[in-house]
């Protein structure tokens, strides 16, 4: 009713002249969020204590065909709350509204031109589906008033360091901002050919260089080598299309390198002597192996696609990913949190499955770092924090997705580089998951569009960064649309029930040269550019091409399929356009209307990449002998313990993330009689599969849980992984996973691979990956890895993480009805420790709240698993009432978890 009043109101008004109209909407005093109070917090602890006030208002700038009254209506249809808001609106753009309260100073913020603005493309639909005429653009901002004695610089600095990320958005002090519509801008068909077949060495390093390739010598070479053969040079889009396949982001050369290493043997004591071993492929021969070795029947798919698929039930299967987005994250926080959380999301749709829970496990830098020690051009660790928890909590629970499992890490080496890993498990029916295109099959894109937000995302990644990453690697970071992407996923899902597709991937780092690419490597594709959706025009063949789209998916489709993909993707308000064909040639050939811009062979685009022969040591570090061996404070000790970063409850992150939507979830991160205490795994039954099957009599079930222990790569990488497998194996059978029945997935972490430490310290982690999943028996389905995780200062100096590497585990729960958490449940039972305690307490947060530097770090113990498999049969016989794992600060934190979430003492 209210649209039709509306479109009869506004009906004929595109015929008026095309008007720009600034709104305000503010809440109102007596509801003034807590945020306000916030923000003065964050001026003091940048130490601008001059600030005594600050609240802000929603800024939204709406060009159309418009009258002054309309646009009221709008306002107070669409933009304000009457209940708790109010609003202004004018057109004169110099002169906004007055502020809703006495203010000394005003900042305004809002996006880039270019960047996405999820908010303002709602708007937009909005209003056009209410009936308010010809809406062509829309855009949103912020204005903050400020009360307080402020210096111009003062007022820069919290413009630029609190208010804003220049990386993404641009500010305005006490004048009015303009709006940040995107230009008009003309087609732009330019094809650059790159002089490359009669540069010397200096000359193909400078190109790399100069446009951010992260090709070394050798690869320019082969590159080089190529297009002698072909007798031209390259397009621009031909070079820009290698470097993005040949990225370490897309390829992972160094873990399929050939490497000399010297170093102790796998399973050797850390200092035994020294061997040089070759090893071809870190990927090869270690993690693959271990999932030859475990053999398991209920793997479906390991490492051939976009995520591990393992069997759930006789119906069902499961599909397990975790991705990395630190880069983006560390220049843009809550952009590359969120778009890392719609990223690996679109991985699980690209396997055809429902995505059904989120994890994430974030490492920062220390939250009370001092300004002062911050390296140039490098975010707060605060700001950092805030941003990527935001970013997380934005895109899961939007799509109406749970993120039931994570941690957080705080290390003094993650300052400059954050690391943020994002997880997504999905549910798909039984061979329901179609993966070959077919020559013939048209190439479709559904979903968001093309701009220049996205570009060089893969080759960004695969660099180090420094001081000026932000400045001139601003186009990787992109803001992501979550309720596009839900729209994405149902039209996928119908797709799939509808056996529309033959093949299907995402759109990820690369953009369309990454999807299509591949998608085409065994067959041959033919593109046409200029079909390709834009957000604005002006964009050439090669950003078209390379540029990533957030909440885009790349569909192989016969062409008798095409008009039903089309109907579903019109009742979902999705985009869905045909660029090109598939087919049998072998080659990729990309037009741009009439012009050939791009021709290659998909042997050499996927195989041409010369091996890396690289070279590693791994030295056991010398460590100071513990000599202060007096009795500490126990009570005082625990205290600290549990006030440590690490250790303290993260609560107050975990709550702003939805547990439970979708009614799938058995046991949540937060367990116990408040549901305070932190649990080891999460464990779902999804909803699909809560009928009982043919063979079953009882609900099966799914634990997600995870280990990282970067405090021990110091002392021994190979240790590190070994005890970071061992944790996520513990954390699922705690809750009552079967042991027999975990798949486990790898994400490292690491600095520069070209320096033979680093790459020594990762390929003793690699071996002890192998080591401990064979013991285990636990295969490795889908796995990546993020290298250069480096920052060079001003100074030259290098600053690497700790090397880190987090293990997911997904365990199948037999009988849903027998999971454990970790909470004390009654007085009276008694209290069991499984294992046995060793004299290892190095890289403890013992010993850090102790100032003590050396020890043993906790060794490999191969008992374990039997023990495992041990308290699994304990707890399908209904004989524990509450579980939890030993992890940091061992059995006292344990216990006192145990205590604190029963609400029970223990003895």
């Amino acid at each position: 009713m209210t649209s039709a009043l509306y479109a009869s109101e506004f009906r004929g008004s595109s015929a008026l002249g095309v008007n720009t109209f600034r709104f305000e909407v503010w809440r109102r005093h007596h509801d003034a969020p807590e945020t306000d109070n916030a923000w003065v917090q964050a001026a003091h602890q940048l130490g601008i204590n001059t600030l005594t006030g600050c609240f802000g208002t929603r800024v939204f700038f709406v060009r159309g065909s418009l009258t002054l009254q309309a646009a009221q209506r709008l306002g107070q249809t669409l933009l304000a709350d009457p209940v708790i808001e109010d609003f202004a609106v004018t057109a004169d753009l110099d002169q906004p509204a007055a502020l809703p309260e006495a203010a000394d100073h005003s900042i305004e913020v809002t996006l880039l031109p270019g960047v996405t603005d999820p908010v303002a493309e709602n708007l937009v639909r909005a209003a056009q589906q209410l009936g308010f005429g010809p809406v062509e653009q829309a855009a949103t901002g912020q204005r903050y008033g400020l009360r307080g004695d402020l210096t111009d610089e003062q007022l820069r600095r919290l413009a630029t360091m609190l208010f804003s990320n220049a990386v993404i958005q641009r500010c305005q002090i006490d004048a009015p901002i303009s709006p940040p519509f995107v230009p008009h801008q003309a087609v732009d068909d330019t094809v650059e050919t790159i002089r490359l077949r009669e540069a010397d060495d200096a000359e193909l390093l400078a190109i790399s260089a100069e446009r951010r390739l992260a090709l070394n010598l050798e690869e320019m070479q082969a590159v080089q080598t190529y297009y002698q053969q072909e007798d031209r040079d390259p397009t621009d889009v031909e070079l820009e299309m290698i470097a993005q396949t040949w990225s370490e982001h897309c390829i992972h050369k160094t873990f399929r390198a050939t490497i000399d290493y010297q170093g102790p043997l796998p399973g050797a004591p850390v200092n035994s002597e020294r061997v040089l071993q070759t090893i071809h492929g870190l990927l090869r021969t270690y993690i693959r192996a271990a999932t030859e070795t475990a053999n398991k029947p209920w793997v479906r798919s390991a490492f051939v696609d976009n995520a591990g698929i393992v069997a759930f039930d006789d119906e069902f299967d499961l599909a397990f990913k975790v991705e990395t987005h630190n880069h983006p994250s560390a220049i843009e926080p809550f952009g590359g949190a969120n778009t890392g959380v719609g990223g690996v999301v679109r991985d699980i749709l690209g396997v055809s499955a429902r995505p059904i829970a989120n994890t994430d496990v974030l490492c920062f830098g220390p939250q009370d770092l001092l300004d002062t020690a911050l390296p140039e051009g490098v975010l707060h660790p605060r700001r950092i924090a805030d941003g990527v928890v935001h970013g997380v909590e934005d895109y899961g629970n939007k799509m109406g997705i749970p993120t039931v499992n994570g941690a957080i890490l705080y290390h003094r080496g993650y300052t400059a580089n954050p690391l943020v890993f994002c997880g997504c498990l999905g549910l798909l029916p039984r061979e329901a998951h179609p993966t070959g295109a077919r020559p013939g099959d048209w190439i479709v894109v559904i979903g968001g569009r093309t701009g220049r937000d996205g570009l060089r995302g893969a080759t960004f990644s695969s660099m180090e960064m420094d001081g000026t990453t932000g400045e001139v690697a601003g186009s990787a970071v992109q803001i992501g649309h979550p309720i596009q992407e839900k729209q994405v996923q149902e039209v996928v899902l119908r797709a799939r029930d509808a056996q529309l597709y033959s093949a299907i991937t995402d759109c990820g780092a690369g953009g369309l040269s990454s999807a299509v690419g591949e998608m085409g490597q065994d067959t041959g594709a033919r593109v046409q550019l200029q079909h390709v959706p834009l957000k604005y025009p002006g964009l050439r063949p090669w950003e078209i091409w390379l540029s990533e789209a957030q909440e885009r998916m790349v569909l192989a489709v016969p062409p008798e399929n095409w008009d039903a993909l089309r109907a579903i993707s019109a009742g979902q308000d999705v985009e869905a356009v045909c660029i090109g064909e598939f087919n049998d040639s072998g080659r990729l050939e990309l037009y741009y209307g009439d012009q050939l811009i791009g021709a290659m062979a998909m042997d050499f685009l996927h195989d041409g990449i010369p091996v890396r022969h690289l070279q590693a040591s791994w030295t056991p570090p010398t460590l100071p002998e513990i000599t202060d061996f007096s009795e500490p404070d126990y009570g005082q000790t625990l205290l600290k313990l549990l006030a440590h970063p690490n250790i303290r409850s993260k609560e107050s992150v975990v709550r702003r993330y939805d547990h439970e939507v979708q009614g799938g979830t058995v046991v949540k991160p937060l367990v116990g009689v408040d549901e305070h205490g932190p649990g080891d795994a999460s464990v779902l039954v999804p909803l699909d599969t809560k009928h009982q099957s043919a063979t079953d009599s009882y609900p099966k079930a799914v634990a997600l849980g995870s280990g990282i222990c970067p405090q021990y790569t110091d002392f021994d990488p190979y240790a590190m992984a070994w005890a970071a497998v061992d944790e996520a194996v513990r954390n699922v059978v705690a809750v009552g996973a079967d042991p027999d029945q975990i798949a486990i997935l790898d994400n490292f972490c690491w600095g520069n691979p070209n320096l033979p430490d680093r790459l020594g310290s990762l390929v003793r982690s690699a071996q002890g990956c192998h080591d401990a999943a064979v013991a285990y028996g636990v295969p490795y389905i889908s796995g990546k890895d993020s290298l250069n995780n480096e920052y060079a200062d001003t100074d030259g100096l290098r600053h690497a993480i700790p090397g880190t590497l987090l293990i997911s585990a997904m365990g199948i729960v037999p009988d849903a009805r027998r999971t454990v958490t970790m909470d004390l449940k009654q007085p009276g039972n008694s209290l069991y420790i499984i294992g046995e305690t060793y004299d290892e307490l190095g890289g403890s947060h013992f010993n850090q709240i102790h100032g003590r530097a050396g020890g043993t770090v906790p060794q490999p113990n191969r008992k374990a698993p039997a023990l495992m498999r041990t308290l699994h049969r304990a707890i399908r016989a209904g004989l524990v009432q509450a579980c939890h794992d030993l992890s940091e600060g061992g059995l006292a934190v344990a216990l006192a978890e145990m205590s604190l979430a029963g609400r029970l003492g223990a003895e």
